[in-house]
């Protein structure tokens, strides 16, 4: 008869695995549906609430049903059911969310001719468009045929300028003043006989004067498109009756959500989706896209793999095939064990003391004294916070490359080095192409952790809204020094400094599950290229 002592241990580690998944599963899908309805188009409501006080006028509301709870009325001790109401216009209510008192309403309509319009400014609008009194003085009433259209091609024309405009003041101006400020820069560091300093002085103003008459000229065209964009004005009424106007060309698009069928609201889904990936952010990051910080994660995260993978594969290389075992080397292993636990804001306060402040502060008075004391390495950027990363996920490379090490069997190595090749031809023709699938297996692990890491990056370089990328069209066309947006950063922003914490509530949701999406493509890229590796070098033990 087989004892049965060891079944209930194992039933309870079965136990135990099932919930951790359950919990995973559960999360992940909490992440997912309340991030991907974010980008799903709301019917908007209009709302006819019960006055407050007797002989009061009724009170009329528009917007999007976002939440519906119940909660203990303090004062009645009776639980009160109640909307929360998205209702847009914030420069014309003040705020954009408001609780509504399912006993206060009325009546509740769907109007087919509200419209919802995203604005550069004060976020969401929604409102009946009256007319549109365009820049040659004519004037198209709501009623007229063609008036969906023509506010259409309006807002098209004006996003195109937009382009133009960035184009002009980020891409040409920002070129023009970077070699201004080169020109600056290399005046400071000439140092030669006066007559010679006074021709180079010469020089240098000639080519500023010609540099500034281009700056002029962009910025006069950049003033030019600035002011089309005012030139067309969209009138409009509030639900409450107030009539107010809108420049066509701060609006970024607009739609009729109750007009809206599947196919539709579909449409726009996709619509939305992209323009959160591709946009910027705006209104405090509550509003627009997130680009900056997927571009910012996925740039730090590569330099992060780049940097950490040779340094912990040459320790983990010491450490197992030349290192003579004793006690230094068991020392040694205990102490990247006991790193891999240490608390990550440490790192970040290591990372700001050596590589901030001591070698970028070195760096700036060796190469870039000119700039001084302006700092240019000497503060947080990118290249710091990829280093500061670099070190904190160093533990995990070395501790599994040398384990993917010491897993290659010894007869590999002996039948190398009877075949006449050296320790080092061994290690790097046999023993390395083997040990590549663990080793990745270490980086892979480096990347998920480097990727989701905060905390140090506060100190070294992250920003809640960053106005260039790392990487543009302006020379050198690669800039370490630049501060970054994260998106883990940006969902600390979100969800604990936005100053509307409703609003930034889905936008957290969004984030997260784009973090999470990151993070797994990353991961399986990197699974896919190390089971490419394991099929190539496969051992044929027979």
């Amino acid at each position: 008869m087989k004892s049965m002592h060891g079944e209930p241990k194992i039933w309870l580690c079965a136990l135990g695995l099932s919930v951790g998944l359950v919990m995973t599963v559960l999360l992940l899908a909490l992440i997912i549906v309340r991030g991907v309805e974010v980008f799903w188009p709301k019917d908007v409501v209009q709302l006819t609430l019960r006055p407050v006080k007797a002989g009061g006028s009724p009170e009329i509301i528009a917007g999007e049903i976002r939440k519906h709870q119940v909660r203990r009325d303090a004062s009645s001790a009776a639980d009160v059911e109640e909307w929360l109401v998205f209702m847009g216009n914030k420069d014309a209510y003040g705020q954009t969310f408001r609780y509504v008192d399912l006993n206060r309403v009325t009546r509740m309509e769907r109007p087919l001719e509200l419209i919802v319009a995203d604005r550069l400014e004060y976020g969401k609008a929604i409102f009946r468009p009256l007319s549109l009194k365009l820049a040659d003085g004519k004037e198209i009433n709501v009623g007229a045929a063609g008036f969906d259209g023509v506010l259409n091609r309006l807002i098209e024309e004006g996003n195109g300028r937009r382009i133009q405009i960035k184009h002009i003041e980020k891409d040409l101006i920002g070129d023009i003043n970077h070699r201004m400020l080169k020109l600056d820069n290399s005046l400071k560091a000439f140092k030669v006989e006066p007559d010679a300093r006074e021709q180079r002085l010469n020089d240098v103003t000639a080519r500023k004067k010609s540099l500034q008459s281009d700056y002029e000229k962009l910025a006069a065209e950049a003033a030019a498109l600035r002011l089309r964009q005012k030139a067309d004005v969209l009138m409009y009424s509030l639900v409450t009756g107030e009539t107010r106007s809108q420049a066509v060309g701060e609006i970024l698009d607009c739609y009729r959500p109750n007009q809206l069928g599947l196919l539709g609201k579909t449409g726009w889904f996709f619509r939305n989706g992209w323009e959160f990936l591709s946009g910027e952010p705006r209104e405090s990051n509550t509003e627009g896209g997130i680009f900056p910080a997927i571009f910012g994660t996925f740039v730090m995260t590569l330099i992060m793999s780049v940097l950490v993978t040779p340094f912990g594969v040459i320790a983990a290389i010491y450490l197992r095939e030349y290192a003579r075992q004793g006690l230094v080397v068991r020392a040694v292993r205990i102490s990247v064990n006991n790193l891999a636990g240490v608390p990550s804001i440490v790192f970040g306060v290591f990372g700001l003391g050596f590589f901030v402040y001591t070698v970028g502060t070195t760096v700036d008075q060796l190469f870039f004294s000119s700039s001084l004391p302006t700092p240019t390495f000497g503060t947080g950027g990118i290249l710091w916070s990829a280093f500061t990363l670099a070190l904190l996920t160093l533990p995990v490379v070395i501790v599994a490359s040398e384990e993917a090490l010491g897993a290659v069997p010894r007869g590999v190595r002996e039948a190398a080095l009877a075949c006449g090749a050296s320790k080092w031809q061994t290690i790097q023709r046999v023993v390395l192409p083997c040990a590549l699938p663990g080793i990745l297996t270490g980086v892979i692990l480096s990347m998920a952790r480097g990727a989701g890491e905060v905390a140090p990056l506060m100190l070294v370089g992250v920003v809640k809204l960053a106005p260039s990328l790392p990487v543009d069209l302006i020379p050198p066309f690669a800039h370490a020094e630049r501060k970054f947006m994260h998106l883990g950063f940006h969902i600390f922003d979100l969800g604990f400094q936005s100053p509307d914490s409703e609003a930034a509530k889905p936008m957290v949701f969004a984030t997260t599950m784009l973090l999470i999406l990151l993070v797994i493509t990353l991961n399986l890229a990197a699974i896919l290229l190390r089971n490419r590796l394991r099929k190539r070098y496969a051992l044929n033990m027979f």
